[in-house]
């Protein structure tokens, strides 16, 4: 995507004007990178993803899903009341149900690659 926009912007302008996007551009790929990338942590208490958290004694079943049962919890068979942590590139992931009668949420949906390492660390606590 940014080598398309320094292509357009040699192509309309100089080239210091490409050699100065492209080098914005290359910058900027670590930061993009980095603000896409969850924060999955797990302490004695909760569950924290990113801003999102909840307390570990809610927590219910946890499920880890393949990438086929993830793509159909994401489309046909969501709930538009659980929670989702998805990134789109990741397929895997896990499906924690939420035991909290004050909390209309239904389910935690978190895309993961270790999807098993985090379903062993939620059961074990």
């Amino acid at each position: 995507m940014f080598l398309s926009l320094v292509i357009a912007i040699w192509a309309a302008l100089d080239t210091t004007a490409t050699i100065v996007t492209f080098a914005i551009a290359t910058l900027a790929i670590p930061f993009i990178a980095q603000s896409l990338t969850s924060r999955i942590r797990v302490d004695q208490n909760e569950l924290r993803i990113d801003k999102s958290h909840i307390e570990l004694k809610y927590l219910g079943k946890v499920t880890v899903l393949d990438s086929d049962a993830m793509r159909l919890l994401r489309t046909r068979d969501a709930d538009p009341a659980a929670f989702l942590a998805i990134k789109f590139w990741t397929s895997k992931g896990i499906k924690i149900e939420v035991n909290d009668p004050r909390d209309s949420t239904p389910y935690w949906l978190i895309t993961s690659k270790r999807g098993e390492k985090l379903a062993a660390l939620l059961t074990k606590q």
